[in-house]
């Protein structure tokens, strides 16, 4: 998607304005992801501020740079799904529990509710929402060390 089938900008007020290539203006388009965990970089709608589709990606890295980094952009201001590197701590194993983590994004606390509140995703992947509804993600548990699997395998 080299050609790009429509241009992207920012209006005065901050929002994207999709311009098609039969010339019609979307102004105040969203990105979506289709597969936000999965696959986040394949698969994005742009959707207009009814919530209807005007344009499909592929592919991220199929875009413009310069297109490519404001939709990313958007999505990195509306999206927060920090990602586990660490357990430090968990106050107790019964719920709920308060856990110590070290997450992409720095040191944070999250509140575990339930073991409900951790959906596996894959055999490798888990996503854990905290009592305060953010997503906590866990890319790869394999990659986690091993005092983090085995704190984690008490709540499994």
């Amino acid at each position: 998607m080299a050609n790009t089938q429509f241009q992207l900008q920012r209006d005065s007020y901050g929002r994207l304005v999709l311009t098609a290539k039969n010339g019609e203006i979307h102004e105040g388009v969203t990105p979506v992801r289709a597969f936000p965990i999965a696959a986040p970089d394949e698969g994005l709608s742009l959707v207009n501020y009814e919530g209807h589709e005007v344009a499909w990606i592929e592919n991220l890295a199929d875009l413009p740079p310069a297109i490519g980094q404001l939709i990313e952009a958007d999505l990195a201001s509306r999206e927060f799904v920090p990602e586990i590197e660490r357990i430090e701590g968990v106050s107790s194993f019964a719920c709920p529990s308060t856990w110590q983590l070290v997450t992409n994004r720095g040191k944070a606390e999250l509140i575990l509710k339930g073991e409900e509140d951790i959906r596996r995703l894959s055999q490798t992947r888990l996503l854990i929402a905290d009592a305060h509804g953010i997503q906590f993600l866990i890319r790869d548990l394999t990659t986690l060390d091993r005092h983090s699997r085995k704190l984690l395998d008490r709540f499994l």
